[in-house]
């Protein structure tokens, strides 16, 4: 494959990669199991959970699945809860069974769920039972057959699990109503499960192992077809990068961002259990002082997160206390890491914050600044090995002066396509495989990139791509909004957030568009800035300007 980038890669990282070295993500499951069976694999909430009880609870899982279920390889399984115990039990349970993870944000509402069901076709759905009201709403008009329901405690011990779902839903009352009475409980499928066989199912590298939902580069949500070599690609691709720096076995990562997400799913579910680490899961990151207290008392090695959670932590009193002497690795994806988030980062831990750059099309990760730099410069560092990246212009030919194009990336772990959405596939991925992701940067002398502006109209706020179609549909369902147009702009938190420019009939408030928007929008979704207008600009065929929009912004 040839490079079209001009540095070399630092010490002790191989320039190509073997994306075959595994057979599949259950391959490397298991032998990362028969290698590193005693350590810690998993640890929620003072529970921790060893790679030999793993591979013991995702078995009964799987046969569960397989046996009771009757679910045939290739069929789809939701998973929708944050970081518990049970997610990585659920997720190893359904592709050793040959099945396909079908990963779903826990905080959908309704509208969301019903359409990432519908379009995935999954039989079967994993969830929380403080997010099972929500799946009421939408489960008969979907091809759901099987919901299956954990509680937050359920995998802790005897006493703790009755403390804890009692204090979640009689005490805090975070469990809403619901009546699902056709659902299995997880426990009581563990529970049969032990008793059934596993017939395991021959799974080829290029057997999918998720359909992991984005927006794409332009659109609605839809389901990147991830293959198992897809993911072992990327594992290889990032573990060889990181490698050098990390020991088998001894390592700890601390996992706060949701393992639904593509990120965090590759970079720490997957990776640190392909180097037998342990992945200290944060449910609630969101609750800072909890957050900073539990990993006091971790001697963490690696931390990976987006800009505002790293700026979080920095702005949160007693972070500073921490022991960081064992930190070796901290990296930020997902959103642009700020110049002054790294750099107090660095004060405050003496580790280096690195960026990376990738998207779910990729597994996600397709470039990394070198962990040997000296400190934060600003660039997504240099591509993965055996990836190539290179820009084009808005003709399609390749620069190769310096100046801006779009970013384009070929490599093993770039997606078979989009699920079901051939001509959604062909927008992004050329003949020749070259993914194209709708950012625009540029080289510099040493081989760097450097994110500069995004081509599409697609909005990042705190790592999750929001894209306006989707937001306008909603806004305009209000039956006083005669049009809307959404845009992200600047945010110093969030790195953006959502404004939307509405023409509406006389004596609607914003707080009555917002609160709209609650009932259809996941929080990172919802508008944060309505701006009411007389008209919108729109082209000679009436196609609204949010390109004129973003600039009015940018001026103002």
């Amino acid at each position: 494959m040839e490079k079209v980038w001009l540095t070399s890669y630092p010490e002790g990282v191989p320039a190509e990669i073997d994306a075959d070295k595994f057979a599949s993500l259950v391959d490397l499951f298991e032998q990362s199991v028969s290698r590193y069976g005693d350590k810690p694999a998993f640890i929620n909430m003072g529970k921790s959970i060893t790679y030999n009880e793993l591979d013991r609870l995702s078995r009964d899982f799987a046969a569960y699945l397989q046996q009771e279920l009757k679910l045939k390889k290739g069929d789809r399984v939701a998973i929708m809860m944050p970081n518990l115990i049970q997610y990585p039990v659920a997720l190893f349970g359904v592709l050793r069974a040959g099945l396909v993870v079908v990963n779903v944000n826990p905080l959908y509402t309704a509208r969301e769920l019903k359409h990432q069901l519908n379009d995935s076709g999954a039989k079967a759905i994993v969830v929380v039972s403080n997010f099972a009201s929500t799946l009421e709403e939408v489960v008969d008009e979907t091809p759901i057959e099987h919901v299956i329901l954990t509680k937050l405690g359920d995998q802790l011990s005897p006493f703790k699990r009755t403390l804890v779902n009692f204090v979640v839903k009689y005490v805090k009352k975070m469990v809403p109503k619901y009546h699902l009475p056709d659902a299995h409980s997880m426990r009581s499928a563990l529970y049969k499960g032990a008793k059934l066989e596993l017939e395991k199912p021959k799974i080829d590298n290029g057997d999918l192992a998720f359909l992991q939902y984005t927006g794409g580069t332009t659109g609605v949500a839809k389901g990147a077809m991830l293959t198992h070599r897809n993911m072992v690609a990327n594992l290889e691709q990032v573990s060889s990068w990181i490698g050098p720096t990390l020991s088998e076995g001894e390592e700890l990562v601390i996992t706060a961002l949701p393992l639904y997400h593509i990120f965090a799913l590759t970079c720490n579910c997957l990776t640190f259990m392909k180097l037998g680490g342990t992945n200290l899961m944060i449910t609630n990151p969101r609750d800072m002082p909890l957050f900073i207290k539990t990993i006091k008392s971790y001697p963490f090695t690696a931390i990976t997160g987006v800009n505002t959670l790293f700026n979080g932590l920095l702005n949160t009193p007693g972070f500073d206390e921490i022991d960081f002497s064992k930190l070796k690795i901290a990296l930020g994806g997902g959103m642009a890491v700020q110049a002054a988030v790294a750099d107090k980062w660095q004060k405050v831990t003496g580790s280096r914050l690195l960026e990376g750059f990738g998207l779910t099309e990729s597994a996600p990760v397709a470039s990394v600044a070198p962990y040997d730099s000296k400190g934060y410069d600003g660039t997504i560092g240099l591509p993965l090995p055996s990836c190539s990246i290179r820009l084009i212009d808005d003709d399609g030919k390749v620069i190769t002066n310096g100046d801006r194009g779009e970013l384009q990336i070929l490599g093993p772990q770039v997606m078979k396509g989009y699920w079901q959405r051939p001509e959604a596939t062909e927008e992004v991925i050329c003949s020749e495989g070259w993914l194209s992701t709708g950012d625009i940067a540029t080289m510099d002398e040493r081989g760097y990139f450097k994110i500069v502006d995004r081509k599409k109209d697609m909005i990042l706020v705190s790592g999750f791509n929001v894209f306006p179609n989707e937001i306008e549909d909603v806004v305009v369902m209000h039956d006083d909004v005669v049009e809307a147009a959404a845009i992200g702009v600047p945010n110093p938190v969030s790195g953006e957030v959502v404004k939307v420019f509405v023409v509406a009939k006389p004596g609607v408030s914003e707080k009555a568009i917002i609160d709209h928007c609650k009932q259809h929008l996941t929080g990172y979704k919802i508008p944060k800035i309505i701006e009411f207008r007389d008209d919108l600009p729109k082209t000679n065929v009436g196609k609204i300007l949010r390109r004129a929009l973003r600039e009015e912004e940018q001026a103002a």
